[in-house]
């Protein structure tokens, strides 16, 4: 039983093998640089800058999210060691959720525009 469970550990270790400290810090700043980079053209482009409110600024901020949650998933769940069928199967999940922010992007400006003359 003992060598069954190394045997486990050591295939675990290989297939794991490219995540070494070097990459979980390069990711790290990877999302650090996304994530003042969202907050540069929230605070800076957006409420003080040339920018305004609308479709553009939700476009790159969704874009930005998604690279973000690119890097989490893929190397901090580990799902870039994982098997192809794996990576399809998430894929088609992933895929309908982005199909569900675009139904509602949509939906709920519409809902907005309806309301507004509804209430004048």
């Amino acid at each position: 039983m003992s060598a069954d469970n190394s045997h486990i550990e050591h295939g675990h270790e290989e297939q794991h093998a490219d995540m070494s400290k070097k990459l979980i810090w390069k990711v790290f700043f990877y999302l650090l640089a996304l994530t003042c980079l969202e907050f540069f053209i929230a605070l800076a482009l957006v409420y003080h800058g040339p920018l305004e409110k609308g479709p553009l600024v939700n476009f790159i901020y969704i874009v930005l999210t998604l690279v973000k949650a690119y890097y989490i998933v893929a190397y901090f769940m580990h799902l870039k060691f994982e098997k192809m069928g794996f990576i399809i199967s998430t894929l088609i999940v992933f895929v309908f959720i982005i199909y569900f922010i675009i139904l509602m992007l949509t939906e709920g400006s519409y809902l907005h525009t309806y309301l507004n003359h509804v209430f004048d």
